[in-house]
């Protein structure tokens, strides 16, 4: 990696460097190290959103006409990047990478002036409505029912796992607006704020005691037709664009790095000692190392797509879903032998001690907070996003033509 950068990528590098020691502060770093989630919590998030936005740096993907910072695609790999080794808060995608660059595609003059200038600010904190509890990878089988009635729509129905809906107050969903046709042939993208009139959110707390996810109910909610995304019935293509930004982009690599870093350290610490378990489990050792091969090639890979991506080159739907499937899979490894490191203490509920502002002390040292609810919320890693299965079919399709 270090040959391919440019001298202008080194510089921007210690720049990144620069801004994350100063602005990356000791109650930041504390407050992230007790992140067990995808995303940073409200709070948390939005201390940092502040912070990024400040510097011009909150939208690394978004050109410079609509408020980004103009950046190639290297510069945004070395930030986040950067940002994953300095274990800075992970900014929630729903609005900034998602909603943000599907509304330059398809939104109108007058929806981008309104909307991409609060999105940027963290004025609007957006959430998804996608899934629902019959229709989850499934997506097109969707039935969130939106009825026209003069300059409104009126929607009844639900959607579910809808990631932070406890703190948002806007929502991108997708809602059934024809039954004629293909399932894919009658859905609208609309968008709407949280406190609307008709809309309830009740949370879900999962099995690692966060509450991450809810499900969100729509109960005779109005929402004007200006609020539509690209032409009704046409929802679909907009829902496509979006999920290739959920699928295709991120750094993981350096984040498994350091998660591969973060087992062997505990594993070496609790199991210390010539008879322990770190010293006579060579097979610990063994998947271990294998796992730590494996992250080391999901790392010079992501680079590669960086460097293809600043070339000019589109890396395309199989990538995109090799990626998804490694990183999922990855994840779940690592989370898996961190686990196993930590030993007795894994066993603990340490749920009170997760979170922004949490004050309720850990079982055990500081490391034994985390792992045991990253482990069991990375269970869905092989689901959210497109289930390994829809990747699989994908692959299928694109590589082998099936």
């Amino acid at each position: 990696m270090e040959h391919a950068l440019s001298p202008e990528d080194l510089a921007f590098r210690e720049e990144v460097r620069a801004f994350l020691a100063e602005k990356l502060t000791p109650e930041l770093r504390a407050a992230n190290a007790r992140q067990a989630g995808v995303f940073a919590e409200g709070e948390l998030n939005r201390a940092w959103h502040a912070i990024l936005y400040e510097k011009g740096w909150i939208a690394p993907s978004w050109p410079v006409e609509h408020g980004g910072p103009g950046w190639s695609p290297m510069q945004r790999h070395i930030f986040a990047d950067e940002c994953a080794k300095a274990d800075a808060p992970v900014i929630p995608a729903m609005g900034l990478q998602m909603c943000g660059p599907v509304l330059m595609a398809y939104g109108t003059a007058e929806q981008k002036a309104f909307f991409l200038p609060r999105m940027l600010s963290g004025e609007h904190y957006w959430c998804q409505g996608y899934s629902e509890p019959q229709s989850g990878s499934d997506l097109a089988s969707l039935q969130c029912k939106a009825v026209r009635d003069g300059d409104h729509y009126v929607v009844d129905g639900t959607k579910l796992w809808t990631t932070h809906a406890h703190f948002a107050n806007w929502i991108f969903l997708l809602v059934r607006t024809s039954t004629e046709g293909k399932p894919q042939a009658g859905i609208t993208f609309l968008l709407t704020p949280m406190d609307a009139p008709g809309i309830t959110v009740q949370p879900i707390v999962s099995i690692s005691g966060e509450h991450e996810v809810n499900q969100v109910f729509f109960d005779g909610l109005r929402i004007p037709v200006a609020n539509r995304v690209g032409e009704e019935n046409q929802g679909w293509t907009v829902a496509k664009a979006l999920l290739e930004f959920e699928r295709g982009g991120g750094v993981m690599g350096s984040r498994l790095v350091k998660m591969v870093d973060q087992a062997r350290r505990i594993a070496q610490t609790e199991q210390a000692g010539e008879l322990s378990f770190w010293a006579s489990s060579p097979d610990f050792r063994r998947r271990l190392l294998e796992l730590e091969m494996e992250v080391g090639g999901l790392d010079h890979t992501e680079r590669n797509v960086a460097a293809q991506l600043s070339a000019g080159r589109n890396i395309g739907d199989a990538t995109a879903s090799v990626l998804k499937l490694t990183v999922s899979h990855l994840l779940q490894r690592a989370t898996e032998l961190t686990l196993e490191a930590l030993g007795h203490y894994a066993a603990p509920d340490q749920r009170g001690a997760l979170g922004y502002g949490a004050n309720s002390p850990p079982i055990g040292p500081d490391y034994a907070v985390t792992p045991t609810a990253k482990y069991l919320n990375s269970r869905a890693a092989t689901i959210y996003g497109g289930s390994q299965e829809v990747q699989h079919n994908i692959l299928a399709r694109v590589v082998l033509g099936l």
